[in-house]
């Protein structure tokens, strides 16, 4: 689906450039080039994440700040990245899932909206959100068993003196952690918190892509009568440069990601406990309960204890989503296989 933005009575039209479809994607480049360059991205926004975890599984608000400047002379540096490993070998497969539920869906959506007779904006709003959805779920099979190991290798080291239900087992690496987790817990052990990772990052993909879609026709408007104002051109299309292109692609995006961040924050805690504290009624390694975790938590500060971590993961989104949606757009046009498709 195209997208073009008309402008003014000169009829002077600002033409952008149009969706990548599933089918003009050469899939080897595409799922080769995706995990190098989301590996990279990863790696750039891991210790904001690592922040964000420490600040949920804590019992007292602590500001992001502190929980940076106390894990670095605690734990020195390297404890920016625990658990970084783990994290980045469960990624390429989980992106690789990601990725082409998202494509095929919204490929297929978006063809049958259009033959039900809806218009192109509500039609490409309606297949991003059915996309992010699908998308999510899938990656779900993947990230949640990656999450919880990488999850209790981030708070290691620092859990036991901020809260006495961590796990206290200790772990030297993450397939250290896979196996002693599978040991005492089992295969369930591994996917705690599937179920409230799907009810977060599935509902909240739906929203950031349908967001997304909203928001840069939104964002090109405004751009497309600024250059139709301040051109003399009266005859012929106006074609915006990469750099506006990449610009109005991640304003979009981190409008949609803070918006999702926030809506999504509560879940998100929950999530985050459920899959590194352990439960101690009567003893019992069980995990606790989703009703036993927002209890937890209204106990140790109200309700606005559930949006602990909100600054990072407000940031951690924003900038995740603006860089995921430029280099992923930038590794769609890579991974074209007819290039003069993209002019």
């Amino acid at each position: 689906m195209s997208m073009s933005v008309a402008e003014d009575e000169s009829g002077e039209e600002v033409h952008v450039p149009g969706e990548i479809d599933w089918q003009m994607l050469d899939k080897s480049k595409f799922f080769f080039l995706g995990a190098a360059l989301f590996s990279g991205v990863s790696a750039t926004l891991y210790p904001v994440v690592v922040l964000k975890t420490r600040q949920q599984v804590a019992q007292s608000q602590v500001s992001c700040i502190n929980t940076a400047f106390s894990l670095i002379r605690g734990e020195g540096f390297r404890a920016l990245y625990r658990g970084f490993g783990t994290s980045l070998m469960g990624t390429i497969p989980a992106r690789a899932l990601y990725m082409a539920a998202l494509e095929v869906t919204k490929s297929n959506v978006g063809t049958a909206t259009v033959r039900f007779g809806l218009a192109e904006p509500t039609a490409a709003a309606v297949a991003n959100a059915a996309a992010g959805l699908s998308a999510a779920m899938a990656a779900q099979l993947v990230w949640t068993p990656v999450d919880v190991v990488s999850q209790r290798l981030m708070v290691q080291g620092g859990c036991d003196s901020t809260n006495p239900k961590a796990s206290g087992l200790r772990y030297i690496n993450g397939i250290d952690a896979f196996r002693k987790i599978l040991s005492s817990d089992g295969l369930r052990g591994l996917y705690r918190g599937f179920g409230i990772s799907i009810l977060t990052y599935a509902p909240s993909n739906a929203v950031w892509w349908a967001s997304y879609s909203v928001a840069q026709r939104m964002v090109w408007g405004g751009v497309g009568y600024y250059l139709c104002k301040g051109s003399d051109n009266t005859t012929t299309a106006l074609k915006p440069d990469t750099k506006t292109v990449m610009a109005v692609q991640g304003v979009s995006a981190a409008v949609a990601g803070g918006m999702s961040a926030l809506i999504t924050m509560p879940l998100d805690t929950i999530k985050t406990r459920l899959q590194v504290l352990d439960s101690d009624d009567n003893g019992s390694r069980r995990g606790p309960t989703v009703m036993q975790t927002v209890r937890s938590l209204v106990r140790e500060g109200g309700w606005m204890a559930c949006y602990r971590g909100l600054g990072p993961r407000w940031a951690s989104m924003s900038m995740s989503a603006t860089t995921m949606i430029t280099t992923y757009e930038f590794l769609k046009r890579l991974s074209t296989k007819n290039q003069e498709v993209l002019t």
